[in-house]
């Protein structure tokens, strides 16, 4: 794995580096002396999800986060297959030098992380699951009607509709218009990748694990929810009154909880 390239954007430093099947990948590195926390954000999303949190942690964590394949500036792959973001996830690790790191996702991201840990535990410190579940069955055809470009930001932002400001950070303008850093056709087949039962996977590592759920969730039910920390050892489990995206319905409450969880592990290492 080569690094293409390393800049500073604004208070972060972004890095690209040539994944395990060549795929090109960037991430955005906070920097600090603090424990790593790396990042990983669900689909239509990109690294700069984590932009609130990392202001409010940055003194004490080296907060990390990852485009994961096909999202932000890393590039469209051949595969988009589950082990594939796992794997992505490990090179990142290795190519910055970080041994361990506690692991925070959001929805495609929570699976991505707790099936890292049941992987390779020892180079997880501790788990932040972000509304998603043990099973996966979601459907996300209906981004195949969101427009490819809009002539303004504005009319992208209506284009969506109520999702519209949700995702108004990412959008960028691009040389035939305004649009979103992914592919819609690529957030269908990798939903669908992820589609399954991943129990097996949520219940192989006994690193501590804090779970928040969206009390409005449309992905992450109550009692799914409630299963999970009852089945899994050293689980945590907060709800939240917000929906899916939980760290922009509600990010005040979302930054202390993990802010909490943080302290209470940090007590431990």
């Amino acid at each position: 794995m080569q690094k293409n390239i390393t800049k500073p954007e604004g208070d972060y430093t972004r890095g690209f580096f040539e994944g395990p099947d060549n795929t090109t990948l960037s991430f955005i590195d906070y920097g600090g002396d603090g424990l790593p926390l790396l990042a990983l954000h669900g689909h239509m999303n990109e690294g700069r999800f984590v932009q609130g949190l990392a202001d409010a942690i940055r003194d004490d964590y080296r907060v990390i986060a990852l485009d994961q394949r096909g999202h932000g500036e890393s590039s469209r792959p051949s595969s988009f297959a589950n082990d594939r973001y796992v794997d992505d996830t490990l090179a990142l690790l290795d190519y910055l030098g970080v041994q361990k790191a506690v692991i925070l996702g959001h929805s495609l991201g929570g699976v991505v992380a707790y099936r890292l840990a049941a992987r390779r535990p020892e180079r997880v410190l501790a788990l932040i699951v972000v509304d998603i579940g043990a099973v996966v069955d979601n459907d996300l055809t209906f981004v195949a009607s969101w427009p490819h470009r809009a002539p303004t930001r504005e009319a992208l932002i209506a284009a969506l509709g109520h999702l519209g400001p949700a995702h108004a950070y990412s959008m960028r303008q691009y040389e035939d218009g305004w649009g979103l850093p992914f592919v819609a056709e690529d957030m269908i087949i990798s939903q669908r990748e992820l589609n399954g039962d991943y129990w097996h996977d949520w219940l192989a590592s006994r690193v501590p694990t804090f779970l928040l759920h969206g009390t409005r969730s449309k992905v992450l039910s109550y009692e799914h929810a409630e299963e999970m920390a009852h089945r899994r050892p050293n689980t945590t489990l907060v709800h939240i009154n917000a929906g899916h995206a939980i760290y922009y319905d509600n990010p005040d409450r979302y930054v202390a909880e993990v802010q909490n969880f943080l302290k209470s592990i940090g007590q431990t290492q």
